[in-house]
């Protein structure tokens, strides 16, 4: 169903895809947009339990993209070092894909808010985290993408510097 990476030599383990998705914190969420144009959106996320959980407004084209079709995929820069004497840079990404799914359940809503807050600012208190939870989260959607498919793959160049 999904392709497969043509240049071997540069995939990334599953390993260093799983680190670059824990410590990121952005990437570009991909939905099929109005009149099927695709329509690519960054967003800030937290990714645990191999899903990726990020927050939005209650309506939208992101929202209404995914209410009429859950298949997305979200690309992940790593790194992007331009080398201009070689003409070329020195790349790291993921991408993922899978259907996205506005959360509805309490305590999957409650949970990825809570990750999310932590990932974007970890010494904060408890105390300031809840009550700023409490105050947003009737403002805003929990979306949920389950990943059926993950690359990631980095520049030839920093394959031969690992070695």
């Amino acid at each position: 169903m999904f392709r497969e990476m043509r240049r071997k030599k540069q995939i990334l383990s599953n390993e260093e895809v799983t680190k670059i998705l824990e410590k990121s914190t952005s990437g570009v969420l991909a939905v099929i947009g109005d009149d099927d144009y695709p329509y690519a959106v960054p967003v800030s996320y937290v990714y645990y339990d191999s899903k990726i959980y990020f927050h939005g407004a209650k309506s939208g084209h992101k929202l209404d993209a995914i209410k009429k079709n859950a298949k997305v995929s979200f690309c992940i820069i790593d790194k992007d070092d331009i080398v201009k004497e070689e003409y070329t840079t020195y790349f790291r990404s993921v991408i993922a894909f899978g259907k996205a799914y506005v959360v509805e359940d309490e305590k999957e809503i409650m949970e990825s808010i809570e990750k999310l807050s932590i990932k974007y600012y970890p010494e904060d208190s408890e105390e300031n985290r809840n009550k700023a939870i409490e105050r947003e989260k009737r403002a805003l959607c929990m979306v949920r993408i389950d990943i059926e498919h993950v690359t990631g793959k980095e520049a030839i160049e920093l394959v031969k510097m690992k070695k």
